[in-house]
C-alpha cells in the first residue's frame, strides 16, 4: 500500500495542505474543530511526517548532537542524560555520537552532524578540531564545549577545574599519610588527563613531598587500569608507591581489581583514589574514594548555553562555566 502524504491528509480532512502544515508545525492558529479533523485523518491514514524533508526545506533540524569521549564511562552518560532532560523542555531531540577517544571517529561524526544540519553541537573534543567546529558554527550550528575549556575564547564551554581536582586528590592522599604516589592516567594528549596530572604534581611540590610517578596509558578504561597496576607491581618493593591517583574511576576500578588479585591490601598497602565519582566507584568491593564532577548539572548547563546561541546565532557573547570538584572519601583511602 502506498504511503499516505500530506495531500491525502488534506483531502480526507477537507482542508488545504497549508492547514495541515499549520497543525503539524503549530505555526499558525487553527480552530479546535479543524485541528481535530486533521488529526483524525492522520490517524486513519497512518500518516508519518517526513521530518528529514522538512528539515532540508528550513535548512536546520530540531535535533542537537552530542559527542562524548567514551559512552561506556557513566560520567559521560550522566552528562548526556542532563542534556536530554533539558532538551525535552525545549522541544528538541538528541543524537549521540561516541568518539571512543579516537580522532578519526570524531571526524566521522562531525561529518554526520554536518550532513544532518543539527541545530547545535555539544562536544568533548579528542583531536585538534577547533577549526572544523568554527566551520560548523559558521554554517548555522552553534557549538558548546563540554568538560573542556577553550583558551581562545571562541566557544562557550562547561568544565570542571581539573587542575584543582588533581590537587585535591593528592592532598587527600598526603593527609592520610601516603608518601609515594603514582598517577595512573590515559593519554596526556587528553586535556583533562594533563590537567589532573599537573594538579597532582603541584600538590606534592607545595608540600615538599616526593614527585608523583606518572604512568601514561593508551586509554581511560578499566583494562588500562589493570595494565597500569601490573606495571607498578613489577617495580622493586622499595620503589613501589603506597598510593595511586587514577585519572578516572574506570581506571581506578581496573587498578583495584589487579591489586586485589595480586594479594595487595587496599588501602593498607596501597591506597586508591579515582575521578568522576561514578556509581560503580561507590559500589565496588572496596568502595573507591573519588573526585566528584557534577555530570548531570554540566549537561544541563551546556544545553542552556547552546540553546541561547541557537536563539541568537550571531552572538559572540561566549560564556565559560567552571564547576568546582569535590572530594568523596571512601574505604580505598581511609578505613572507616
Amino acid at each position: 500500500m502506498a504511503t499516505a502524504n500530506v495531500r491525502d491528509v488534506a483531502a480526507l480532512a477537507g482542508v488545504s495542505v497549508g492547514t495541515v502544515s499549520n497543525v503539524l508545525n503549530q505555526s499558525k492558529p487553527v480552530s479546535p474543530e479543524t485541528a481535530k479533523r486533521v488529526l483524525d485523518a492522520i490517524d486513519k491514514l497512518g500518516f508519518i511526517r517526513n521530518d528529514a524533508a522538512r528539515q532540508l526545506r528550513v535548512g536546520q533540524s530540531r535535533t542537537v548532537g552530542i559527542m562524548v569521549l567514551d559512552v561506556s564511562n557513566p560520567f559521560f552518560t550522566d552528562i548526556a542524560r542532563g542534556v536530554e532532560d533539558t532538551l525535552t523542555s525545549f522541544g528538541r531531540s538528541l543524537i549521540l555520537g561516541n568518539s571512543g577517544e579516537s580522532a578519526t571517529r570524531e571526524l566521522g561524526y562531525l561529518d554526520l552532524f554536518e550532513e544532518q544540519r543539527v541545530a547545535g553541537l555539544l562536544i568533548t573534543p579528542v583531536g585538534n578540531v577547533l577549526t572544523r567546529l568554527e566551520r560548523l558554527r559558521e554554517r548555522g550550528s552553534p557549538v558548546v564545549l563540554v568538560d573542556r575549556h577553550e583558551n581562545a575564547r571562541s566557544f562557550s564551554s562547561v568544565s570542571v577545574d581539573d587542575h584543582r581536582g588533581g590537587q585535591i586528590a593528592v592532598e587527600h592522599l598526603l593527609d592520610v599519610g601516603r608518601t609515594s604516589i603514582a598517577f595512573v592516567g590515559g593519554p596526556r594528549a587528553v586535556l583533562q588527563v594533563a590537567e589532573r596530572a599537573g594538579g597532582a604534581q603541584d600538590a606534592v611540590r607545595a608540600r615538599g613531598a616526593r614527585p608523583v610517578r606518572v604512568l601514561e596509558l593508551d586509554s581511560m578504561r578499566a583494562d588500562a587500569g589493570r595494565v597500569g597496576a601490573e606495571q607498578l607491581l613489577a617495580l622493586p618493593a622499595a620503589e613501589r608507591p603506597d598510593a595511586v591517583f587514577a585519572a578516572n574511576d574506570l581506571i581506578a576500578l581496573g587498578v583495584l581489581q589487579a591489586l586485589t588479585h595480586a594479594g595487595v591490601r587496599v588501602p593498607d598497602d596501597i591506597a586508591i583514589i579515582g575521578y568522576d565519582d561514578i556509581y560503580f566507584a561507590a559500589n565496588a568491593a572496596i568502595p573507591i574514594s573519588s573526585i566528584r564532577q557534577p555530570a548531570w548539572e554540566m549537561g544541563r548547563t551546556a544545553t542552556e548555553l547552546l540553546m541561547a546561541e541557537i536563539d541568537a546565532p550571531r552572538s559572540t557573547d561566549f560564556r565559560h562555566v567552571v564547576f568546582q570538584p569535590e572530594l568523596i572519601v571512601r574505604e580505598s583511602t581511609s578505613r572507616p
